[in-house]
């Protein structure tokens, strides 16, 4: 006897647990953005792809980062917005503060050492060239270094959920 083929997800399970697990980084960020900013001794390592539709910043640091890249939220930003698509933050770079708007779309790692909290989201495909914004950005990781390997930390994937 013939086996039926597995059933086709018409539904889009995956697509909707990425976003609600991004719905995680959007209320960390609406937390962080509200006058008594970060609680005690959180923090946020942010990894994201800088070549994603939407990304923007100073065209100088792309150069630097054309791929991905982390950067740190703890004592030194600034104007922290969290919209509902897309947050801003100023960050200094150089000295200098730089302006940074991200959608959430882009974000491929969400990381709190404090807590050992990180959340991994599947890459968002890169904007064709003449859909990325002229002022595309990427900026620098923190001078303390990655956040610690993946066995380190409590990991939150969503491979476990898929059948094999």
């Amino acid at each position: 006897m013939a086996q039926d083929p597995p059933a086709q997800d018409l539904m889009h399970y995956e697509a909707m647990a990425q976003d609600a697990l991004r719905g995680v980084v959007k209320a960390a960020l609406k937390r962080a953005a509200a006058p008594e900013g970060l609680p005690g001794a959180h923090h946020f390592y942010i990894t994201f792809k800088t070549d994603a539709a939407g990304v923007s910043g100073p065209p100088d640091l792309l150069g630097k980062y054309p791929d991905e890249m982390t950067i740190v939220l703890q004592h030194q930003y600034w104007d922290l917005a969290p919209g509902e698509t897309f947050f801003s933050v100023t960050l200094q770079f150089g000295g200098q503060p730089k302006r940074l708007s991200l959608p959430y779309a882009a974000v491929t790692r969400f990381y709190d050492p404090s807590v050992q909290f990180l959340l991994q989201f599947e890459a968002p495909p890169a904007a064709p060239e003449e859909a990325k914004a002229p002022a595309a950005i990427a900026a620098e990781p923190d001078a303390k270094g990655e956040p610690p390997a993946e066995g380190e930390a409590k990991i939150v994937s969503l491979d476990q959920f898929r059948k094999k």
